[in-house]
């Protein structure tokens, strides 16, 4: 999942890593993911792959 975040300047919002992970061309399996996080601002790639971690 970290390949498709490395673009992103952060903080972003959810809707931002969504994008960019789906223009990074995130499979099915990564997008189900993300959208899955809470609806928030992430300051890092570390916060998004816990809040990843904390939704499944």
């Amino acid at each position: 999942m970290q390949k498709f975040l490395g673009g992103i300047d952060y903080p972003a919002s959810k809707e931002d890593i969504l994008a960019s992970a789906r223009d990074a061309g995130a499979d099915d399996a990564v997008l189900d993911a993300l959208g899955r996080i809470p609806d928030r601002e992430y300051d890092a790639p570390t916060a998004v792959s816990s809040a990843v971690s904390d939704a499944q």
